[in-house]
């Protein structure tokens, strides 16, 4: 007898983090796969921290929407097979045309416009271009991957890859025009 997988959907996933044994523990939804995740280093949490001030300030300054952060759950698949992806993203920008109103206690239900992610050791090569490809593909029009060892980002769009190192400036194109930063300035010294 062949015994048939369970996959879980967003809402099932929601609720199974409200249950005692996961509250403090970090995950994703991957095609409909629970998929546990590391928490963030310090110096992860700093990157993050300085870069989401610098787009925050920035978008509440210029009245754009709303800056995430905190590995924020975005509904990036809704799969008729339960197969459901929500990925979690570290700093996160909506546009005002596609900020809920209000916000609730749910996910987001698609890409979000810009998408950063800071790369730690131990993420794999492979999850990372899944995800490159799902926010993609979920509408997400720019992603910016931060690596901390190489003090490099690689800005990701509908128009390729590119990598900006220290001395480069990494713009919001017209996902957050106007918007600029030193590479080097991400980093602590």
């Amino acid at each position: 007898m062949e015994v048939q997988a369970q996959y879980l959907t967003a809402e099932r996933f929601l609720d199974l983090l409200e249950q005692p044994e996961y509250q403090d523990r970090s995950f994703d939804l991957v095609e409909g796969e629970l998929v546990e995740m590391s928490k963030p280093t310090w110096k992860h949490g700093i990157i993050t921290m300085r870069l989401a001030v610098q787009i925050a300030n920035y978008v509440e300054a210029n009245d754009l929407g709303a800056v995430t952060a905190a590995e924020t759950g975005f509904v990036l698949e809704r799969n008729a097979y339960g197969r459901d992806t929500v990925r979690g993203i570290d700093i996160a920008f909506v546009s005002k045309e596609n900020v809920p109103d209000p916000p609730d206690f749910s996910w987001y239900e698609m890409g979000p416009d810009l998408a950063v992610e800071v790369i730690s050791p131990n993420n794999r090569a492979d999850d990372i271009h899944l995800k490159v490809m799902q926010l993609l593909a979920a509408g997400t029009r720019l992603i910016w991957l931060v690596y901390p060892e190489s003090r490099t980002v690689v800005a990701h769009s509908a128009d390729g890859a590119k990598t900006l190192h220290e001395g480069d400036r990494l713009d919001g194109g017209d996902v957050l025009p106007g918007f600029a930063l030193r590479v080097g300035d991400i980093f602590p010294s």
